[in-house]
């Protein structure tokens, strides 16, 4: 499980410190599918980050399974996010320099897997998301859907405990973001939790509850049937 407690973070320019997140009490169950709305510039992005274990909060705690991370150091929580952690961002963020096998095998590298286990565990991964048929080609060459397809294939093959997904859907048209979003919604009724930073109505309404930001405050928290 996951808690936030009067979570904050501030950024300090020379002569002005802006305010993100303003005491965020959140708890994220496991096996929960939560979205986080907003406007532009709420805070759901930097809430994200430092759920993802990119960023520590300013003051506050956040406990991650048991582990409290408020005050870790970079290199503490890059160990922490290592198998735990996996990342679908809007714009794919995949390597051009390397294949869909190898840009999915990633995870798996970090975590010093064997070479056959790393393999056993692409494959599945692509399988799963109807990309085996790629898996020598590179990002460059597919379509956006199919981009989506191989960053989630990055994100689950090492079976994280957390999905963190920022508008997974933001660069796609309608048909394949539905395809996304359907995806998702099966890694969740596994057992994934997953939570998603969206702008969309439609794709918040995959999730369990939506938890709306307003000037770095939640102010609302919508429960889905």
């Amino acid at each position: 499980m996951i808690t936030t407690s009067n979570l904050q973070k501030l950024f300090t320019t020379e002569e002005v410190e802006t305010t993100a997140l303003n005491g965020i009490d959140m708890t994220i169950k496991d096996g929960e599918f939560v979205a986080i709305m907003g406007p532009s510039g709420c805070g759901k992005s930097t809430l994200l980050n430092i759920l993802g274990l990119l960023d520590n909060p300013s003051t506050g705690s956040y406990n991650f399974y048991g582990t409290e991370v408020g005050d870790m150091s970079e290199r503490q929580r890059a160990q922490l996010r290592k198998g735990n952690i996996g990342f679908v961002f809007q714009s794919f963020n995949l390597i051009d320099e390397l294949t869909v096998f190898e840009n999915v095998e990633l995870p798996l590298l970090y975590l010093k897997t064997p070479a056959a286990e790393r393999k056993e565990k692409v494959d599945r991964a692509l399988e799963r998301m109807n990309m085996m048929h790629r898996r020598n080609h590179f990002p460059q060459q597919l379509s956006g859907g199919q981009q989506q397809r191989v960053a989630i294939a990055r994100a689950v093959v090492a079976k994280p405990k957390l999905i963190l997904a920022d508008e997974p859907t933001g660069n796609l048209d309608s048909a394949n973001g539905e395809d996304v979003m359907k995806l998702l919604q099966e890694l969740n009724e596994e057992g994934t939790t997953i939570a998603m930073v969206t702008h969309s109505p439609y794709d918040a309404g995959f999730a369990h509850r939506t938890v709306n930001l307003f000037d770095g405050k939640i102010v609302t928290e919508n429960f889905h049937v």
